[in-house]
């Protein structure tokens, strides 16, 4: 397995983030105490190819005499911004998606304040709270990036005091479970009628958007599975590491588990990533040649996609297998 496309590509994006990091540490001097910076999408999944633009979230602290204020000004915002398009454009990156009208900045609070009601879709706080948690790396302002996450946990494991020993991520696991159902309608709303370009859309949906999601709920499945509960800091270590990388650990001899499980982790998991490597080499190829490779190969593609998702599917299953406790956290994903 170690011969796979996805482990050469995860080095390079690893080379080009830590490039992109260096590039921004003035801002991060002038304002990593008060703001952060995180990339999700193919640079915060370590997976970033040729073409990839920089999808990234901007959150700020509050000021401690007013938390509903920003400790930035609108004149600081725009510094900020400004250095990450000058970075972008000096790292040759694709053009930010919508022609950057996705640059804002949300108030650190707003990550919880709205979690669970209709505002955080509106606001956008449901997919920028998700992604920090499945797919993000800090690129300023780490001390504020663990703060937020901190921040978020708490709320997540609000019910945590008292049932240490116990405790199941159920919170957690629907917010996810949101987060995938509606990375899912959200598709079908923007897609068009006659576009081939959905045709690949289709397939990062199916691929990259289902590993994002379904990478942290089998990875806290597994820790469950193992330990009988999850702990906070259990969620600290999966959003530590990339999808790809959860689904090697949990198939590992020394993360705990029987050898009967360990063989059948093992075998689902290669298959998994074997699929995903695939499609991440034709993905790589950029989007014209991907689409003209993808329509000469159109059912060979979908019933890779199919497949990828039978073996998450056969993870989550294994993982349920355990014992009774675990089995009934797996059918929590399913009803």
């Amino acid at each position: 397995m170690s011969n796979l496309y996805l482990f050469t590509a995860r080095v390079a994006a690893r080379e080009r983030l830590d490039k992109i990091i260096s590039d921004l540490k003035d801002t991060d001097a002038q304002f990593g105490n008060r703001a952060c910076v995180y990339a999700t999408g193919s640079f915060g999944r370590l997976e970033a190819g040729p073409d990839s633009d920089l999808d990234l979230f901007i959150i700020t602290d509050s000021r401690a005499d007013d938390p509903e204020k920003s400790q930035l000004s609108a004149v600081d915002e725009i510094k900020i911004k400004s250095k990450i398009i000058e970075t972008a454009e000096k790292n040759d990156l694709a053009k930010f998606d919508g022609g950057g009208r996705f640059l804002t900045s949300h108030l650190m609070e707003s990550f919880v304040e709205w979690l669970g009601s209709n505002e955080d879709d509106f606001r956008n706080t449901l997919t920028g709270r998700m992604l920090m948690l499945l797919e993000s790396k800090p690129l300023v302002g780490s001390q504020v990036y663990e703060k937020t996450i901190n921040l978020v946990i708490c709320k997540y494991f609000r019910d945590y005091n008292g049932h240490e020993e116990t405790f199941t991520p159920a919170f957690l696991f629907n917010d996810i479970i949101r987060m995938w159902r509606t990375f899912c309608v959200n598709y079908e709303f923007y897609r068009k009628d006659g576009d081939s370009r959905y045709k690949i859309k289709n397939l990062k949906l199916k691929f990259s958007r289902m590993l994002t999601c379904y990478s942290g709920i089998i990875y806290l499945l597994a820790i469950f599975a193992r330990d009988g509960r999850v702990q906070p800091n259990d969620l600290k270590a999966t959003i530590a590491i990339s999808p790809t990388e959860r689904l090697e650990a949990i198939a590992a001899v020394d993360f705990g588990f029987d050898e009967r499980v360990i063989s059948e982790l093992q075998q689902h998991v290669q298959s998994a990533l074997t699929c995903y490597s695939e499609f991440l080499e034709l993905t790589h190829k950029g989007a014209k040649k991907a689409l003209k490779e993808y329509n000469a190969e159109e059912m060979k593609w979908r019933e890779k996609s199919y497949a990828f998702g039978r073996s998450l599917s056969k993870i989550i299953d294994c993982l349920g297998s355990v014992s009774e406790r675990s089995d009934g956290l797996r059918r929590l994903i399913l009803i």
